[in-house]
Parts: structure tokens; C-alpha cells; sequence
């Protein structure tokens, strides 16, 4: 092969290649293609494969399908009792709709978080300006839940509005709950009810909406802090004076009841004691119920007192000469 041929050769080579890549285009499993035809889109293609298109007058675009994820920048709300919180939050969306995406939003991530950024912003706005700061503030660090009514929830403006119907009583009926019936609702979906379809426009759809921080504002926060001590302080001081006086109440009533078991008790000593000297004194009575044993229990009782009279040295006693123990120390005692 001369020269010259292998020129021509690998010149028709890349001529193939740049005709080639004119003509085909490949599509994947996580993107869109877009095919626009001198600035008209005039084909869009959401499944993977290897496609053709007319070239130098058709272009490709791709628009990715993974979902994504927005984190908002921090805002302030105002509370349905006028009171100011901090709130920051991230939505998850994807694109569903790469026509509608690339027509309106140009296909531009930068775009679309423009568009989500006020539409989110004002649903949390909606939401929670009909929701008082304790109920935000109690539900921080929970399941961020509140507790509402269809009636409530009426207030809210969501585009996908059902039908509604009336009771006998008028009470307005929705999805088949009137208006008295209360149910539980994550704050993430009804940001997403209040959502509703407003993305559809753009073709991309909000999935989720996640708050990270709900909080007041920093220089609100001390004042609420102090307050919310001031009051959890006074609780604690009334339940402790409650205990205070239900525990002073139970020492009352126990001292009570000790002093009466105590009187009883002593009752029934003296009782015991006393039947007990009367027994003693029966039998007293019984054993000396004659004269010669009756001047013999004397006489024992006399020296049991002479023995206890003579202690610690003292030697010296005084008796009358009639005293059977003075008739002992005369050699009188018969």
C-alpha cells in the first residue's frame, strides 16, 4: 500500500467515525434523551438503547433520571400565633418528564432548585402558620407529627382538591371523614399535600420533604429558654409542696395511729399489771391468812428492810424496843 492510499484510508476512517457518532446516539438506564431538530424538540426517549438520528440537523441532550436531592437554605416562618421559628429543610425530586423539564427549565438543575425553592417555601409557610409554636416546639425532637381536623386541613391550600359532600348535620365530608373526626399527620406529607401538583409544569415531581431543623431564632431563643425554666420550675415547686403536704398529711395520720396503739397498749399493761397485783395479793392472802404466818411474813419484810438500810457503811439504825427486831438484839424474841 503506497502512501498515498493509506492517507486516504485513514482519512475515510475518521470521516466513518465522525458520521457515525452524527447518525447514533446511545441512551442509558439512568438518564433521558432529548432529540431537538433546529431547536425543536422532536423526540425524547426514556429507555436504554442505541439509537439514530438525522446528522448536522438533529442535536442530543440528556436530562438524568436518578433522584436528587435540594437542601433549602434556612428560612423564618411565622406561626399561626404569630410567632417566629427557624426552618430548614431538603426535598428529594426527580425529573418524569424530560420534554415538559427541557421546555420550561431550559434541562437546568440550577433551574429547577429555583423553582422548588419557592414552591416548597411556600408550603412550609402554608403549613406551619396554621400551627401554633408549642405545638412546633413539641414536636421538635418527635416524630414531627401534628393532630388535626378535616376542617383544619381545608384552611391548607392544596391543589388536588377532592369533591366534598355535606351530613345531615352540615358538617362537611371529605374522603369520607366529616369535619369532627381528627387524624394524625406527618408534617412531610402534608408539605407534600400542599405541594400537590405545582411540578408537574416543570416535569419533575418532589417526592419527600425532610425538616432538619425547626428551631426558634437566635435571639429568641434565650428569652423563650428562661421562660420555659421559669415555668417547668414553678411545676416542680408545686409538685413538691403537693408532696409536701400529702407527706406531712401521712405523718399525721401515722403519729395518730401510734398514739392510740401506744394507749392501747398501756391500757392493757396497767390491766395486766393490775390483775396481776390483785392475783399476787389473793395469793398473798391465801399463804399468811393466819396470825403466826402473818407475824412471820412481817418479820421477813422487816429484815428485808434492815438489810437494804445497812449498805455503804452505814451500820447504825434506830428501832423501838417493841420492833421484833430489836427484841432479837435484847434476847427478847421468844
Amino acid at each position: 500500500m503506497t502512501k498515498k492510499k493509506l492517507i486516504i484510508a485513514i482519512i475515510a476512517v475518521i470521516a466513518l467515525f465522525i458520521i457515525s457518532s452524527e447518525i447514533c446516539y446511545t441512551t442509558y438506564e439512568n438518564e433521558y434523551s432529548v432529540v431537538k431538530q433546529f431547536g425543536k424538540i422532536v423526540a425524547t426517549n426514556d429507555t436504554a438503547g442505541l439509537r439514530t438520528k438525522i446528522p448536522f440537523a438533529q442535536t442530543v441532550s440528556y436530562v438524568p433520571k436518578a433522584r436528587q436531592i435540594y437542601d433549602l437554605p434556612a428560612s423564618e416562618v411565622i406561626t399561626s400565633d404569630k410567632k417566629t421559628m427557624l426552618v430548614d429543610a431538603y426535598v428529594l425530586w426527580n425529573v418524569t418528564d424530560a420534554k415538559a423539564y427541557t421546555q420550561t427549565l431550559n434541562a437546568s438543575t440550577y433551574t429547577a432548585q429555583g423553582r422548588i425553592d419557592v414552591i416548597v417555601y411556600n408550603a412550609i409557610k402554608t403549613t406551619i402558620s396554621s400551627m401554633s409554636q408549642e405545638d412546633l416546639i413539641a414536636s421538635r425532637d418527635s416524630k414531627m407529627t401534628i393532630e388535626t381536623t378535616i376542617s383544619e386541613l381545608e384552611d391548607i391550600e392544596i391543589n388536588d382538591i377532592a369533591s366534598s359532600e355535606t351530613d345531615e348535620e352540615g358538617n362537611i365530608i371529605e374522603n369520607g371523614k366529616s369535619d369532627s373526626d381528627s387524624e394524625v399527620i406527618v408534617i412531610s406529607d402534608l408539605l407534600l399535600k400542599c405541594i400537590g401538583s405545582q411540578c408537574d409544569q416543570y416535569g419533575i415531581k418532589i417526592t419527600d420533604v425532610k425538616i432538619k431543623v425547626l428551631d426558634l431564632p437566635d435571639e429568641n431563643k434565650d428569652a423563650v429558654y428562661t421562660r420555659m425554666i421559669t415555668e417547668r420550675n414553678n411545676i416542680a415547686s408545686a409538685y413538691k409542696a403537693q408532696g409536701e403536704s400529702e407527706a406531712q398529711i401521712i405523718r399525721n395520720t401515722t403519729d395518730a395511729e401510734v398514739s392510740v396503739m401506744l394507749s392501747k397498749a398501756q391500757a392493757t399493761a396497767d390491766a395486766t399489771v393490775a390483775e396481776g397485783e390483785a392475783e399476787y395479793m389473793k395469793i398473798l392472802s391465801e399463804v399468811y391468812n393466819e396470825e403466826d404466818k402473818a407475824d412471820f411474813y412481817l418479820y421477813s419484810l422487816q429484815l428485808d428492810a434492815l438489810k437494804k438500810s445497812v449498805t455503804n457503811g452505814n451500820t447504825t439504825i434506830f428501832l423501838d424496843e417493841s420492833n421484833p427486831v430489836a427484841e432479837i438484839f435484847q434476847g427478847n424474841f421468844q
